[in-house]
């Protein structure tokens, strides 16, 4: 009984998972997953193609389903264990992921008569329904609160809270009028834990009040009354409704429930931490400190660095924020990413099918590895489900230059890959022209753990070592992390990180030739990137498809 674990509850795009972790020293002793019931894969779609919801029924089964399970594996794998020595939990999930709450702060869709009005749902963070909406705050901003848009890259997201709140106000009034209040999903799951979802005691994370709904200490919260106003005054009345308690991950929102205790068979007021986002959390179970990039690749990626709170930080342009305390207490966290990068490659495999046939991930990796750079001719840009960074404009799509008779769909697959490389390298380059200096890149997620050939392009095409974590689950990690500092397992996150992250030995370095080719390639990629993805643009695209000839000549020497 000596031993203590913690579990680290990681909500995702189409499943949640329950991880229990060794708070000594990091070891993952079990773990379950549960895809959600409701729509495909976890995701109620529609005919438009921007719409993405959940149902909130899904967080609360999932958390019970997993919990359970987890703890019967743990009992299995693990001599003598039981359910009292877990101390704490912690809660990463998606985000920006609101969805509307009555005046008790239960869902609008625990209710008969919203149960399946789609607006009534959490709004997926891939929910780009409300775009006109963030073209509308981001034009209102830029005229009389330029501030909001200096700690959000200077253009307010689609995916984002506020926009997606609005764009329910004008196409849903009922539901909008019906609902006290708008939470996220990374508060909404340690509320319900606890028993805190009403509004005179509901806490919400900093991380996404100050990454998605433009909170910040130094503005008195979130955006004023005034601000709020002039895109339709029901927004501002919302925002007196919205809680004052913003905290960081050092701390917890109350205590498990006796009802969850006994559905689980967990200790009943065992500390539940303050929740954040997959990515962030994914960051802190990496290992992330100042000078280190932590790249989260999934369905879409999170690229996120961290700079002490006691340096000067410039603002930087196209980032998805700069909140401080949103990663780890005593820094600013930096949020990137893509937003879309597996969802790519499974676009391709799934909806395409080459050859008429549904072709593995394996197999094209396997082909596509035997390529050398620049060997097909081909470039992509990697905005099938727009750009996240260092554009912020969901309104750009995907492009393929170069395809002949002669392309082969292992070719197309490596430029795919290739793609959501040069992003990520525009990106590093972003980070780095503002002053963020970064010394390692760390991967992580399912991605990192299973395609060599990706790590390698992505080497290959920064020129940077690619580290991997060493847990797979670095998400749920980095919660159950945090449930451990908050259970005072360990003083502080620096502490509890060197105990219980670490990195796995293969390190993908980059190849100098492969580096010399990609960088001409780069070059085309940026001309497509600046061409099609700003207004300043004044170049000539005459002359990319023959240097992609050309450099598929030189290769094919």
């Amino acid at each position: 009984m000596s031993t203590k674990y913690t579990i680290g509850l990681d909500y995702g795009t189409n499943s949640v998972r329950a991880l229990i972790v060794n708070v000594a020293n990091g070891k993952e002793v079990a773990a379950a997953v549960w895809t959600y019931a409701h729509g495909t894969q976890g995701v109620i779609l529609a005919r438009d193609p921007n719409l993405a919801r959940q149902h909130p029924l899904d967080y609360v089964n999932g958390a019970e389903t997993t919990i359970k399970e987890a703890l019967a594996t743990a009992k299995k794998n693990v001599k003598n264990f039981s359910p009292a020595q877990v101390i704490g939990i912690g809660v990463d999930t998606t985000g920006s992921t609101p969805l509307p709450v009555d005046a008790n702060g239960q869902p609008l869709a625990f209710q008969k008569k919203y149960a399946n009005n789609p607006a009534a749902l959490a709004w997926l963070w891939k929910d780009h329904t409300g775009v006109a909406e963030a073209a509308e705050i981001t034009a209102l901003a830029k005229k009389i609160r330029p501030q909001y848009l200096a700690k959000c890259g200077g253009t307010y997201s689609s995916e984002w809270f506020w926009s997606k709140v609005l764009k329910c106000l004008r196409t849903a009034p009922d539901v909008f009028n019906a609902a006290h209040s708008w939470v996220e999903l990374s508060d909404f799951v340690p509320a319900a834990l606890t028993g805190t979802e009403h509004p005179d005691v509901f806490i919400a994370g900093v991380c996404a009040a100050g990454h998605k709904a433009m909170w910040n200490a130094g503005w008195d919260g979130y955006p004023d009354t005034k601000f709020l106003s002039k895109l339709n005054p029901k927004l501002a009345e919302l925002r007196a409704r919205l809680t004052p308690r913003v905290h960081s991950i050092d701390r917890a929102v109350g205590g498990l429930t006796a009802g969850w205790a006994k559905k689980t068979g967990l200790t009943a007021g065992i500390p539940v931490a303050v929740g954040a986002f997959d990515a962030h959390l994914g960051a802190v179970g990496s290992g992330v400190a100042p000078g280190t990039l932590v790249k989260i690749i999934g369905t879409s990626t999170c690229d996120i660095a961290i700079s002490p709170t006691n340096r000067k930080l410039a603002d930087v342009p196209g980032l998805c924020g700069i909140v401080d305390g949103s990663v780890l207490p005593g820094n600013f966290g930096l949020e990137a990413g893509q937003s879309a990068v597996g969802d790519i490659f499974n676009w391709w495999v799934n909806y395409i099918q080459p050859h008429g046939e549904k072709l593995s991930h394996q197999a094209l990796n396997e082909q596509a590895l035997k390529l050398q750079p620049g060997e097909s001719g081909l470039l992509a840009l990697d905005w099938n489900n727009g750009n996240r960074t260092i554009l912020v404009d969901q309104r750009l799509t995907g492009l393929l230059v170069g395809q002949t008779l002669y392309t082969t769909p292992a070719e197309v697959y490596r430029a795919l890959v290739e793609a959501t490389a040069f992003g990520a390298l525009t990106i590093i380059n972003r980070f780095e022209e503002y002053g963020v200096k970064i010394k390692q890149v760390v991967n992580c997620g399912g991605i990192a753990e299973k395609s060599a050939l990706t790590m390698q392009i992505y080497a290959d095409v920064t020129g940077r070592p690619m580290k991997v974590s060493r847990s797979a689950q670095t998400c749920a990690l980095g919660s159950a992390i945090a449930a451990a500092v908050i259970a005072g397992a360990h003083k502080n996150y620096a502490a509890a990180q060197k105990a219980m992250t670490g990195l796995k030995p293969k390190v993908y370095q980059p190849n100098p030739k492969a580096h010399a080719v990609y960088k001409k390639l780069y070059a085309c990629y940026k001309e497509l990137h600046d061409a099609f993805g700003t207004q300043e643009w004044n170049g000539n695209l005459y002359g990319v498809m023959k240097e992609l000839i050309e450099i598929r000549s030189q290769v094919r020497k």
